[in-house]
């Protein structure tokens, strides 16, 4: 398979969907009022018939082979928050960033950085507790602190009103190392958390700490070779003696391919074998009966009505479109965002064509982690920290692209 979608090759309405960021509905719509053409009896679509699409024109004019060229002039040094399983960590090392340490307080994690990496520097205690001064000409400080809401102590709103919160050790860090470039990544509802002033007290913080802030941007994993829906929202700033260059930052181009279940999960471009076996959960005997009747890509709407109430009790009368229970994944279309369980009512990611919640290494792939990557702890454990990793590749291009911003900042 190509890296690149073929000009007669055929998609299905989930993967178009997901291109254009559009209900499924809204492109059955566009496909009644003649704004694209299906064929195959209607259930897919030409490549070649999408261009007048601006996602896929994107794609297609895509700079993604010449970023993939893209090396650091020399070795850049990095230093990690709240590092997990090392999936930032990982794609920040594949684009060429040396971490100089990692901090991270979840024994099983720093079991799995140091299972991997026995020559990474972690640091397992309270992030609180860590003087970062003791590192010095640092290029990058990166992590994906947790979303917490400030207290909005004082008019200012800034770095010292972020106090008690995890940002704050963050922007601590940025302040005591003065990284000439950070990054740091969340969740997309990010944007909208408390309804909008969270993000507003950590711009005036980064202000404070004299950086400038590159407009946060929403990433879709899709598009940067990650068989998976999920959206982080990235803040890259860079210090204001170096903002100068800020004009020189892009965000990374798209990939010109979406990858699917199939492709995490079946050798190809993505991975050379088929997933290797490994432990995971199950469902319970009644649960897997019901399941059972979800088709691939299906959800607990597509049972019969006894079926329903079954499966989801007492929530089926509560509001809401509930998508997220009695999920069937599709082979044809990106998985749907892993979460930390996967067989939870509201949380459950189920095998397309098995019935059975994905394994640990089905976990791993969809995430990119390479199969060489062991996690230590218990399954559940093991779940968790794949299910709270930033894609490996997502990961990757964004690092390439901060290391394209570092080279033009020491080779202007």
């Amino acid at each position: 398979m190509s890296s690149k979608f073929a000009d007669d090759e055929l998609l299905t309405l989930g993967l178009v969907a997901d291109i254009l960021s559009m209900p499924k509905r809204t492109v059955r719509k566009w496909e009644q009022n003649g704004k694209i053409i299906s064929v195959d009896g209607g259930s897919k679509y030409r490549w070649s018939d999408l261009q007048g699409f601006p996602q896929v024109r994107a794609m297609r004019l895509s700079s993604w082979d010449a970023e993939r060229k893209i090396c650091p002039v020399r070795p850049f040094r990095s230093i990690e928050l709240f590092a997990g399983a090392g999936g930032l960590a990982l794609g920040l090392e594949m684009a060429g960033f040396d971490a100089v340490a990692l901090s991270e307080l979840n024994r099983d994690a720093c079991g799995t950085l140091r299972k991997n990496r026995p020559e990474w520097n972690v640091l397992e205690e309270d992030v609180a507790k860590v003087d970062f001064r003791q590192f010095e000409d640092i290029d990058l400080v990166s992590g994906g602190f947790p979303c917490q809401a400030f207290s909005y102590a004082g008019n200012r709103s800034g770095f010292e009103d972020t106090r008690g919160t995890l940002f704050f050790e963050f922007a601590r860090a940025i302040s005591e190392m003065r990284p000439r470039v950070f990054l740091g990544e969340n969740v997309r509802g990010l944007l909208t958390h408390d309804n909008g002033k969270t993000l507003e007290v950590i711009k005036s913080a980064i202000a404070d700490l004299g950086y400038t802030l590159v407009s946060p941007e929403v990433l879709k994993a899709i598009f940067y070779r990650v068989p998976q829906k999920r959206e982080r929202l990235a803040l890259v700033g860079i210090r204001n003696d170096l903002a100068d260059f800020l004009d020189d930052f892009r965000w990374p181009a798209p990939a010109q391919r979406v990858y699917t279940v199939r492709d995490a999960l079946k050798s190809g471009c993505l991975f050379s074998t088929d997933v290797p076996s490994s432990p995971g959960v199950s469902y319970s005997k009644w649960k897997a009966d019901i399941i059972e009747k979800v088709p691939p890509g299906g959800y607990w709407r597509d049972l019969p009505p006894d079926l329903q109430k079954q499966l989801l009790k007492g929530s089926i009368d509560l509001g809401g479109g509930k998508t997220g229970m009695g999920r069937r994944l599709s082979w044809d279309e990106p998985s749907l965002t892993l979460t930390c369980s996967p067989a939870q009512n509201q949380t459950g990611r189920c095998h397309p064509s098995e019935t059975r919640p994905l394994t640990v290494r089905e976990y791993a792939r969809i995430q990119t982690f390479p199969d060489a990557w062991e996690f230590y702890g218990s399954v559940m454990s093991q779940y968790k920290q794949i299910g709270n990793a930033v894609p490996v590749h997502l990961a990757e291009a964004l690092g390439r692209s901060l290391v394209a911003l570092l080279n033009k900042i020491l080779n202007p």
